[in-house]
């Protein structure tokens, strides 16, 4: 309401600030009074975002409303155009939710917003959610290669998870970021693109491939322990993962590259036999399914 009052009429940079003021004068609550001017914070890169509970709530209402409708009235952000701000507003959602560490599923919140807007009910999988996350998630990216961490990472464990929780996200990229530091990460990265690259020239011939290898059908004994390693790491990282131990989930994939490296040193994949050659790339589209519980890899440059 104080937009409307001649102060912030003569000077805009006291709105909040003056919100703020007449609503302690009225006898508002402390944390309404507080949340009245934190709500538009962060309004730069380098201004303190809302902590307390009540100023987050109404920071992250008012960003979601603007971003959503903006959205729903066909106004989003083209190329250099963006009269409206929705980029900022993006950025300040994802500066609240980081500083904050908030536990959000976002596809929620934009759905309940989206709602508040058509009055309808939506379902959770309304394209128009799906794109202003897809947004959201792009200015992510953003926002991470401007602080100097690797995007593609970040994109490789979107793809992987379809994760909506931008803590959890960010933790599961930082434990991919960490690993692929490694020499035991580096070597895994080159093993599954040498994978990625066969299964990809082979499937256009007569895949996909995706049925399980038959134990019976092993010949060499890289292939059996390399089969017995899935066994093995596949589980453990499955539940590391649903209790997000990043880390350890790394430690598990990490312990893949040995019997990876000497399947590939040992092994024909290519068999003029066609069983066995079709055994082995199932043996390796197992290798890139549980590789990629993790992170769409392929999606990781360098």
């Amino acid at each position: 309401a104080d937009l409307t009052s001649g102060m912030v009429g003569e000077f805009p940079e006291l709105q909040g600030i003056m919100g703020r003021y007449y609503a302690l004068h009225d006898g508002e609550d402390q944390a309404v009074a507080d949340a009245i001017r934190d709500h538009y914070l962060p309004r730069g890169a380098s201004d303190d975002g809302p902590r307390t509970p009540v100023s987050v709530a109404v920071a992250l209402a008012d960003r979601t409303d603007l971003v959503v409708g903006m959205f729903c009235a066909g106004d989003k952000p083209t190329g250099s155009s963006d009269p409206y701000a929705v980029r900022r507003a993006a950025l300040g959602i994802i500066r609240i939710i980081r500083d904050n560490g908030i536990r959000v599923p976002l596809r929620s919140v934009l759905k309940d917003a989206l709602e508040a807007i058509r009055l309808l009910p939506v379902s959770d999988s309304d394209p128009l959610v799906s794109e202003v996350l897809a947004f959201i998630a792009d200015r992510l990216r953003v926002q991470h290669r401007a602080e100097g961490a690797r995007h593609d990472v970040l994109a490789a464990a979107f793809a992987a998870s379809d994760d909506d929780d931008l803590v959890r996200l960010l933790a599961r990229s930082d434990a991919i970021a960490s690993l692929l530091r490694t020499e035991d990460g580096t070597n895994l990265l080159v093993a599954y693109r040498r994978a990625a690259n066969i299964l990809r020239i082979e499937e256009r011939k007569d895949g996909p491939h995706d049925g399980a290898p038959d134990r019976d059908e092993f010949r060499e004994p890289e292939e059996r322990t390399l089969a017995d390693a899935l066994d093995a790491i596949e589980p453990a990282m499955a539940a590391r993962l649903a209790s997000e131990d990043f880390a350890g989930a790394m430690r598990d994939l990490a312990a893949l590259r040995s019997p990876l490296d000497a399947f590939f040193d040992s092994v024909t994949v290519n068999d003029p036999d066609p069983d066995l050659r079709r055994n082995r790339l199932r043996l390796l589209a197992r290798v890139r399914r549980v590789m990629n519980r993790v992170a769409d890899f392929s999606k990781i440059e360098g």
